[in-house]
C-alpha cells in the first residue's frame, strides 16, 4: 500500500521559502584558525613550563604558528591546493562537509567534530564569480540538523544563480540524510567508490522512559535512577526503515500526534526538495527509496547520484563541467582547524566530554544532550558524541 503524505498542512511540491537576510558572520574556517592558533600557543606555554622549559615553549609556539598557516587572504578563509599545480590559472574551490551538520554555534560542538551549516553558507555566499571557476562540495557525513543542512543547500542555489558557475558534489565515504539535503541541488553529484548515499527521512528523539522508578540516588557528578522496569528509549520517525529504536511517564497519543504532524511537514519538505532537484517523483522516494542508504552504483540507478568517480577523476570532471582545461586547473580546499585546534578553541567543549555533560555546558552539542530534536541523520547519534 502506498504511503500518502499529508496534504492539508504540507507545502506543495517544489515550494521553497524565500531565504531571510542574514548578517554575514566570519566563516568557521577563519574563526577556527584564529581561536585554534591562540589556544595552541597558550597550551604550548603551559605544557612547556611543566615539561622542560623555555626551549620547548619556542618549539611549540612554532608548531602553533605552522598550524595556523595556509593560503589565506582578508577576503576569504585559508585554503590549500590539493590537486593540480599551485600556480594553475583555473581554480576550483572545494568546501568540505564532514561529521555532524549543525546549524551554528548555538547548536554547540560535539566532541567528534562537526560542520556548521550557517558558516558554510556564509563562506559560499562570500564567493564571487572572479574568485573561482566552480565549486565542489566534498561530503562525508551522516547528516544532522535540518536547518544546518538546508542552509548549505540554499547557499549552493544562491551561488549558482549569482555566478553562473557549476557546482559538483563529491561523496567521499557517505552522504546520508542531511547530506543528501545539502547536496541535492548540485549540478552533478558524483560518488566515490564504496560510498553510501540515501536515508531520506527525519527522526526525533530520543524519548526516554524510566519504568517503575524506586529511587533517584544520583548526584550532580553521578546521576542515577533505580527502577524495577528498566529504561526504554523511543524515537519518532518518518521514512521507511529510518528508526533505530518526560522519562517518568508514557507519551500520550495526543503528544505523539502533535509531534508526528511536525515530522510529516519536515519530511514532505525534504522529499519535495530532493524530488525537484533530482527529478525523482515524490512517491518514488516515499515508496521505493524510503530512508535506506545505497551503495554508489545503486544510488546511480536510483538517480540520487549521476556517476561514480574516484577523487582524481572527479576533480577533472568538475573542471570539464565548468569549461576549463583540467590540466591547467587547481583545486583549492578550504581548510578547517585540526583536531587539536578544535579541541582547544574557545568555543569547544570545556574540560572534556565528561565535564561538559555534567556542567550542562551550553556549548555542548544539542545532538549529544538527549533533548528531542528533529534531525535528518542516519545511524546512532551517540557516534557524534564519542571522542575520536
Amino acid at each position: 500500500m502506498s504511503t500518502q503524505l499529508p496534504a492539508p498542512d504540507a507545502p506543495p511540491p517544489g515550494w521553497r521559502p524565500e531565504p531571510a537576510p542574514r548578517m554575514r558572520q566570519p566563516g568557521y574556517f577563519r574563526r577556527g584558525f584564529a581561536l585554534g592558533l591562540g589556544a595552541t600557543l597558550g597550551a604550548g606555554v603551559v605544557l612547556a613550563v611543566v615539561a622542560v622549559g623555555l626551549t620547548v615553549v619556542m618549539v611549540l609556539a612554532l608548531v602553533g604558528l605552522s598550524a595556523g598557516g595556509g593560503d589565506s587572504s582578508p577576503s576569504g578563509p585559508p585554503t590549500e591546493t590539493v590537486w593540480g599545480a599551485a600556480d594553475a590559472p583555473a581554480r576550483l574551490i572545494a568546501v568540505p562537509v564532514t561529521g555532524v551538520i549543525l546549524g551554528g554555534e548555538s547548536d554547540g560542538v560535539p566532541f567528534g567534530g562537526a560542520t556548521y551549516g550557517y558558516d558554510v553558507a556564509d563562506t559560499i555566499d562570500a564567493l564571487e564569480t572572479e574568485d573561482a571557476d566552480g565549486l565542489i562540495l566534498e561530503l562525508n557525513t551522516s547528516g544532522g540538523t535540518i536547518h544546518g543542512s538546508r542552509a548549505i543547500a540554499d547557499a549552493v542555489e544562491r551561488y549558482q544563480k549569482r555566478t553562473g558557475n557549476q557546482v559538483m558534489a563529491h561523496v567521499q565515504g557517505m552522504s546520508a540524510s542531511g547530506g543528501v539535503y545539502a547536496m541535492a541541488g548540485a549540478d552533478q553529484i558524483v560518488a566515490d567508490h564504496g560510498s553510501l548515499v540515501g536515508s531520506i527521512g527525519v527522526v526525533m528523539g530520543p524519548f526516554q522512559r524510566f519504568r517503575d522508578v524506586t529511587g533517584i540516588p544520583g548526584s550532580l557528578l553521578e546521576p542515577g535512577v533505580i527502577t524495577d522496569g528498566g529504561l526504554t528509549e523511543e524515537y519518532l520517525t518518518r521514512g521507511r526503515g529510518k528508526d533505530f529504536g518526560n522519562p517518568y511517564r508514557d507519551m500520550t497519543e495526543e503528544e505523539r500526534a502533535v509531534m508526528g504532524r511536525g515530522l510529516d511537514r519536515e519530511y514532505e519538505a525534504f522529499v519535495a526538495w530532493v524530488s525537484q532537484a533530482r527529478g525523482i517523483p515524490p512517491q518514488t522516494i516515499v515508496d521505493e527509496l524510503g530512508a535506506f542508504v545505497f551503495d554508489s552504483y545503486t544510488a546511480v540507478d536510483n538517480r540520487l547520484v549521476d556517476r561514480v568517480l574516484g577523487r582524481q577523476e572527479a576533480y577533472r570532471y568538475a573542471a570539464e563541467m565548468n569549461g576549463v582545461d583540467p590540466d591547467d586547473t587547481r583545486v583549492d580546499r578550504m581548510v578547517a582547524p585540526g583536531f587539536v585546534e578544535s579541541l582547544l578553541a574557545a568555543n569547544g567543549p570545556v574540560g572534556g566530554i565528561g565535564a561538559a555533560a555534567v556542567a550542562g555546558d551550553p556549548r555542548r552539542s544539542i545532538v549529544c544532550t538527549g533533548t528531542p530534536l528533529v534531525l535528518a541523520y542516519h545511524g546512532e547519534l551517540s557516534a557524534a558524541c564519542t571522542p575520536r
